[in-house]
């Protein structure tokens, strides 16, 4: 009996070891990948990080769904990623106040250094907590601009008129801010305009998360899937593709170096440092 309780114990074994080797396994097939960027030292420059204010996950005429928001990589990463290059950073949102995070990108298998970090940085989850409406947001003050994803910017990025007014300021602004986004965030881009009337986007080099990585992800029912709505606007969309796009990566920056943007939660850092190499200069 004594041995038949042991082997018996041993597939619970093997289903532990797996379930804490998962997160390596993951990474391996190339979930977050490890990034090291260019060292900076950008002290007094200022970064703004915008977010959804929708925290649901809603089928049309559902009142009951699952709880969504902004991927916490897609905002954990490029924060700390300005932050050790000594920039300034704030926190926007939609409507302000408390941005909603997709309770599944903290699960253990996905959760990232930076996520860890973030769930004991009393300073940082002040700012998230407290969000800065982007009505009341002064471009002028801020070098890099980045739209954080996840799937609550399918509902109100492209619908924000606010938003979209402020995608154009900072185009036009005298010093130049690069503007940046990754995964569902370059939604925000979509409805900007130009000073003659015409979509500010329209044959950028532009990339965000793929209809195939929806689609393989099963949530397809949002309202605006960012590699139709760029292609829409006009945009040359580019991408990478794996066995599942999950695991690929992309980065584009446009021909101007205005707007780098990331394919989906694996680029948030590596976006976050591009945009910070244009703004030093050495990337011109």
């Amino acid at each position: 009996m004594k041995k038949l309780a042991l082997f018996a114990g041993i597939p619970l074994l093997l289903i532990a070891g797996l379930a804490l080797a998962l997160p390596s396994i993951l990474q391996a097939a190339g979930l977050h990948p490890d990034y090291e960027g260019a060292q900076l030292d950008l002290g007094g420059k200022r970064a703004l990080i915008i977010t959804t204010s929708h925290g649901t996950l809603d089928k049309p005429g559902e009142t009951d769904a699952d709880p969504t928001g902004v991927f916490g990589s897609e905002m954990t990463e490029p924060y700390y990623e300005f932050l050790a290059a000594g920039m300034e950073i704030d926190i926007a949102s939609v409507e302000g106040g408390s941005v909603p995070v997709d309770p599944q990108s903290f699960y253990y298998m996905v959760r990232t250094d930076s996520d860890e970090r973030f769930l004991k940085d009393a300073e940082f989850q002040a700012k998230v907590e407290n969000s800065i409406p982007i009505s009341q947001i002064d471009v002028s003050e801020y070098d890099v601009i980045f739209l954080a994803g996840g799937w609550g910017p399918a509902y109100d990025f492209p619908d924000s008129e606010a938003l979209a007014s402020l995608v154009s300021e900072a185009y036009y602004a005298q010093h130049n801010p690069i503007l940046s986004g990754v995964c569902h965030g370059p939604l925000g881009f979509v409805r900007a305009l130009d000073r003659e009337g015409n979509l500010l986007i329209a044959g950028r080099r532009m990339t965000g998360v793929t209809d195939k990585q929806i689609n393989e992800l099963g949530i397809s029912f949002t309202p605006y899937h960012p590699e139709t709505e760029l292609r829409k606007a006009g945009a040359a969309f580019e991408s990478q593709t794996a066995f599942r796009d999950l695991f690929a990566n992309h980065v584009t920056v446009d021909d101007e170096k205005r707007f780098v943007t990331g394919q989906n939660q694996n680029s948030g850092a590596q976006v976050a440092n591009t945009a910070m190499v244009l703004v030093s200069g050495s990337g011109s």
